[in-house]
């Protein structure tokens, strides 16, 4: 039979190592707590997986619609054109009667203003007989200045003048040459005085009846509808001055101005694509040309831009865009390029590295660079010429925290 003192000192030993075991538990867990709290945790990033599809790249802007044929009708002559009663949007046939001018109505005439023209024309006529009577004065100095240069010439060359006084003769006949060729410069200036002031004097005399009764009709060149009226009210316009424009809405072309770096790169026939004009879908049109001369556009930013306008044929029957007018805002995208079947990664997902680009590559739970051959870009999308396979999950936007081996989870 045991000993009743070794069984309680048995069971001490083994409640002592019970705790002990415990307490060396809880320690190790904790310590493994600790361990685990402080190691690195992945990052979280973004990813989006490498795809094969239709790559197309495409030149972006907004275009106006215009009127392929339009024709500014302006006035002929100066004259008084009566109202123009056409407003836009009305039908014109070719010969049709656009607008009227009349000549211009003479002055009034008044006694002050009659008295004032013959005024100006007697003084004017006056400058001109004081200028005749001068140049008479002027040609007998000359011709008396002549003679004494020519008697001092003969004298001086016998010896009986010294030739200061030849000088001084051989100055006098130069300076009433230059006298009389100054006085008819002013007599023909004082003839045009008075030719100004008669016609002047003629404006206030009453004209022919049937002279003002004489008019000339402006006509429509071609068949086609009012786009704009230049001179809507009567009054007096100058020749050349717009009247109206007229041309055919249903012959509508787009014009998209591009930058010169974007347009060398469009090829003629390219396919358009244009949306949010207004209606449903989206209209089908073709480059038709590439205007050859640019121009210089202040951007929002105030940066100059050299422009060009890129000029596109609607291919769409007429019945879809039969509500587009001159004017009308557009978004162009013209296709540059399509290639189908090539590797396709989300351009937030390329960076520089060194003098190429990169990729991070989700491998095995870790971020891996690799180094990648790009083609085209659209903006959205970048092609993948090798460097990467189809399927692989890259990481898009990523941070400085991301860089070659770190751990990463994705979201």
């Amino acid at each position: 039979m045991a000993d009743p003192t070794t069984k309680r000192n048995g069971k001490r030993a083994l409640r002592r190592w019970a705790r002990r075991s415990l307490t060396a538990i809880f320690l190790l867990g904790v310590l493994a707590a600790i361990v685990i709290a402080m190691m690195p945790r992945p990052i979280e990033v973004d990813t989006a997986v490498v795809r094969r599809g239709t790559m197309r790249v495409t030149i972006d802007e907004d275009g106006r619609t215009r009127v392929k044929d339009r024709y500014v009708v302006s006035a002929p002559l100066t004259g008084n054109v009566a109202r123009i009663e056409l407003h836009p949007g009305d039908m014109v046939r070719q010969g049709d009667v656009l607008a009227r001018l009349v000549p211009l109505s003479p002055p009034l005439l008044d006694a002050r203003t009659r008295a004032e023209a013959e005024a100006r024309l007697s003084a004017a006529m006056a400058q001109e007989r004081q200028a005749r009577s001068s140049i008479e004065r002027i040609e007998t100095a000359l011709e008396f200045a002549t003679h004494e240069a020519d008697r001092a010439r003969r004298l001086a060359a016998q010896g009986g003048i010294p030739g200061q006084q030849l000088d001084r003769a051989e100055m006098e006949l130069r300076t009433r040459r230059e006298e009389l060729t100054s006085v008819q410069f002013g007599a023909r200036v004082a003839t045009h005085e008075v030719q100004l002031a008669r016609a002047a004097l003629g404006r206030f005399e009453p004209r022919v009846a049937a002279a003002q009764q004489e008019s000339l009709d402006v006509t429509a060149p071609v068949d086609g509808v009012v786009l704009r009226v230049a001179q809507e009210s009567g009054g007096v316009v100058q020749a050349g001055a717009p009247l109206l424009e007229i041309g055919d809405p249903s012959a509508l072309e787009i014009a998209v101005d591009v930058l010169t770096s974007d347009a060398v790169r469009i090829p003629v026939g390219a396919r358009v694509e244009l949306d949010r004009w207004g209606g449903e879908g989206v209209l089908e049109g073709r480059v038709r040309m590439v205007e050859p001369s640019a121009f210089t556009r202040v951007s929002a930013l105030g940066v100059e831009e050299q422009r060009v306008n890129v000029v596109i044929d609607l291919d769409a029957p007429r019945e879809r865009w039969a509500a587009l007018g001159d004017g009308f805002r557009v978004e162009a995208h013209i296709v540059v390029s399509s290639e189908d079947g090539v590797l396709i990664v989300p351009s937030t997902a390329v960076w520089r590295h060194g003098s190429g680009w990169a990729v991070f590559v989700v491998r095995d739970g870790r971020a891996a660079r690799v180094s990648v051959d790009t083609g085209a870009r659209n903006g959205v999308d970048v092609e993948i010429r090798s460097g990467v396979s189809e399927g692989e999950d890259v990481i898009v936007h990523p941070s400085d925290r991301v860089v070659d081996s770190v751990r990463v989870s994705g979201r």
